[in-house]
């Protein structure tokens, strides 16, 4: 085995480089736990009050990042890889060996080119950034430059010796290791989904002991969904209080497209504007600047009134473009909008709109009326604070029309889910 030449993080005793590491593995491990807890709880939450909406900021938000296609892989959520390689790091610190930290320095350079990329996709692709996704990219790139500065082979010449010298043996142990941490995350990743049928039940129990709430008393008249013209005529009635630069709105309307087509000729939704923007929204002025812009992408929506259902949509296919001054223009101007902000009709509209949300009791100490964040749903008057994923919508959606069609007051009582429709198997 080759000696180490001068330079070691690890193989030194016990010094402050040697502690370091193992503080750097320490924290990508509890990053990556508390990431994969929050990417459980945002996609399958256990109760109807424990959705997801936008309370921080719209880019510091990790709900983009939970909801994401890149979320997981397989089945397996992007933490646990993390996790998993905060836990070598750790286990090189306490069992150090020259093997071993060629292999974790190998596989730290490897680790940081993912979190640049991961940084990069979050940043330029979703538009946001997770709080705890960015504390494990600072303690990884803290573990890089500790390889950088005091790792083994610091003094060979060629780069690629430098870093690229993994032990085999190790490399093939810790695969056989990680395949088998991968394959328990996915059997509890599908237990969580199976359990979504029983969650289901009692999200439907949960929504019907909801305490009803009237109706605004301005009902807007941008519908993205419109079923019949009278609103209440539909056995689902949503109204929807939604900020058009939300990261959790978005998710929502993904959920809505889907049901809208389940339930056809069923459904009316109606798009409450309640941008969290001080410029048009006076109702949570402690919110008025967390998403500066949310008014000026208001009226570009509201704007067309007949073709606001291809606005909205349009919008939300484009989210990571919402802050482009470019994409704003082009948009304003594809759909003839582009003085709609100046238009004092249409500014008052939009605030009576917006003023509605003051019309609610108050469902935080810390703010004044019940509409106070996004997305907020009322359900055929019952309030939804958050967003739901599509099994526990289509749940309560489901029930909804059951209880139209059947009539029967106490049907809930004997309402048990069923399985969602499967698409037919490829030919």
């Amino acid at each position: 085995m080759d000696k180490p030449h001068g330079r070691t993080l690890t193989l030194n005793g016990f010094t402050l480089p040697r502690v370091l590491s193992f503080i750097a593995g320490a924290g990508m491990i509890t990053a990556s736990v508390m990431t994969i807890d929050h990417f459980f709880k945002a996609n399958y939450p256990k109760t109807i009050f424990a959705g997801s909406f936008c309370d921080i900021s719209a880019f510091f938000n990790c709900d983009s990042s939970a909801f994401s296609e890149i979320s997981q892989v397989l089945g397996v959520p992007l933490g646990f890889f993390g996790m998993f390689m905060g836990l070598l790091i750790v286990l090189g610190t306490v069992f150090p060996g020259e093997a071993f930290e060629r292999t974790n320095k190998s596989l730290s350079l490897l680790n940081f080119l993912g979190v640049v990329t991961l940084f990069l996709y979050s940043v330029l692709k979703l538009a946001s950034l997770c709080l705890l996704c960015s504390g494990f990219y600072l303690f990884s790139i803290f573990n890089f430059v500790l390889f950088w500065v005091h790792g083994i082979d610091h003094e060979t010449k060629n780069i690629v010796r430098r870093w690229v010298r993994p032990s085999v043996k190790l490399l093939v142990v810790f695969a056989l290791a990680a395949a088998a941490g991968a394959y328990g995350m996915i059997e509890y990743h599908n237990a969580r989904k199976d359990a979504q049928a029983g969650t289901g039940v009692n999200i439907v129990r949960q929504f019907y002991e909801l305490p009803k709430v009237a109706s605004p008393s301005f009902l807007s008249p941008y519908w993205s969904v419109k079923s019949t013209d009278t609103f209440e005529d539909a056995p689902i009635q949503v109204i929807e209080y939604t900020d058009f630069l939300c990261p959790d709105c978005l998710y929502l309307s993904q959920q809505l497209e889907k049901l809208k087509k389940e339930f056809a000729g069923k459904i009316n939704v109606a798009i409450q504007f309640f941008p969290l923007d001080g410029k048009c929204n006076e109702v949570v002025p402690e919110k008025a600047n967390l998403h500066p812009g949310a008014c000026e992408m208001t009226y570009i929506a509201a704007g067309n009134p007949a073709r606001f259902a291809e606005i909205h949509d349009e919008i939300w296919a484009n989210f990571a473009s919402r802050r482009d001054p470019a994409w704003r223009a082009a948009l304003a101007k594809k759909y003839g909008t582009e003085n709609a902000g100046s238009d004092p009709a249409l500014r008052e509209l939009v605030k009576k709109i917006i003023g509605t949300g003051a019309e609610y009791e108050k469902t935080s100490e810390k703010f004044s009326h019940g509409i106070r964040s996004t997305p907020t749903m009322i359900i055929n008057n019952r309030m939804i604070i958050g967003t739901l994923p599509y099994d526990h919508l289509r749940a309560i959606f489901r029930a909804l029309v059951e209880e139209r069609e059947g009539g029967a007051k106490k049907f809930i009582e004997s309402w048990v889910e069923t399985p969602r429709p499967k698409k037919p198997a490829a030919k």
